[in-house]
């Protein structure tokens, strides 16, 4: 049996990706500490500092897995200082790319659709047409935003230097079914004075990124490829050209959104692993689902 090694396993995208590759592959989750009773005796457990490259490293050399899944980071702009936001998550990604380079082991990451930043705290800036895709420009906001960007530089460098491929996942606003956030901003959501909005109002489902992770990794790569996960539609319940409109005071030229189609294409994702979301608020907001545990 092939071994994966996660990082942020105990995360909220974490542990929806251990669940989802746990049946077909030995998992290492490592976090910053272990679980205490761990529920599933398939996964080994190990507490690391991904920050800090000497465990990251022995950890890395002692398994030798055959692929590394690294999800540990801040996981947004706000949670913390915006220089340690930026450190930690490029100290950690650096470190998990040089050690998996170093033993040839292929690499799937979290990076972020913020990396292609639309707005600036509540000020707007000039949207591409739409919908953005991974061909748009890359230009972040925030700390968060450039740290996944220096990511994607480093997962280029992983490349070039070692020769391992890196596959970049850029999901948008990540939700869980049961406890989805998307219903307080919909309440709130008028056409008349929107505030702009990072992600377009867009979202996807844990599980749907679990589910392209895992594509990602049983698939056959080369190179550093980006991929969005994005929903298809926006969670407002609210065509998505008139509230950019009314938000932006205009729709980029050249944009072709139809109702209330996500801002932001999944076409790469289709065409390459045959992903396409399959979960959607108007089931996933209220869903009774079983919750992952580690």
């Amino acid at each position: 049996m092939d071994s994966v090694l996660v990082t942020g396993a105990l995360g909220l995208l974490g542990r929806w990706t251990v669940d989802t590759l746990a049946d077909e592959f030995a998992v290492i989750g490592v976090d910053r500490h272990e679980p205490r009773s761990p529920s599933r005796t398939t996964v080994t457990y190990r507490a690391c500092d991904v920050t800090e490259q000497g465990p990251v490293w022995e950890l890395i050399d002692t398994f030798n897995p055959d692929t590394i899944v690294h999800l540990a980071a801040i996981p947004g702009a706000e949670h913390r200082a915006g220089t340690e936001t930026f450190t930690t998550n490029v100290n950690s990604t650096y470190h998990v790319f040089e050690a998996a380079g170093r033993h040839d082991i292929p690499v799937v990451w979290a990076s972020s659709e913020a990396t292609y930043g639309v707005t600036f705290r509540n000020e707007s800036r000039p949207l591409p047409p739409l919908p953005i895709d991974e061909s748009s420009p890359q230009r972040p906001e925030d700390a968060y935003g450039t740290s996944k960007v220096v990511g994607e530089m480093l997962a280029d460098r992983a490349v070039r230097r070692h020769d391992i491929p890196v596959t970049s996942i850029q999901p948008s606003w990540i939700q869980e079914p049961g406890n989805y956030e998307t219903p307080q901003i919909r309440a709130t959501f008028t056409p008349e004075n929107p505030t702009p909005s990072g992600s377009l109002w867009s979202y996807i489902d844990v599980r749907d990124v679990a589910r392209l992770i895992r594509k990602a990794v049983t698939a056959t790569r080369s190179g550093h490829e980006s991929y969005l996960a994005v929903a298809a539609e926006n969670y407002l319940d609210y065509p998505t050209a008139d509230a950019i409109e009314a938000a932006w005071g205009t729709v980029p030229e050249g944009s072709s959104l139809s109702g209330d189609e996500a801002a932001f294409s999944t076409a790469k994702a289709r065409d390459h692993f045959g992903w396409v979301p399959e979960h959607t608020w108007r089931e996933a907001e209220q869903a009774a689902v079983e919750v992952p545990q580690p």
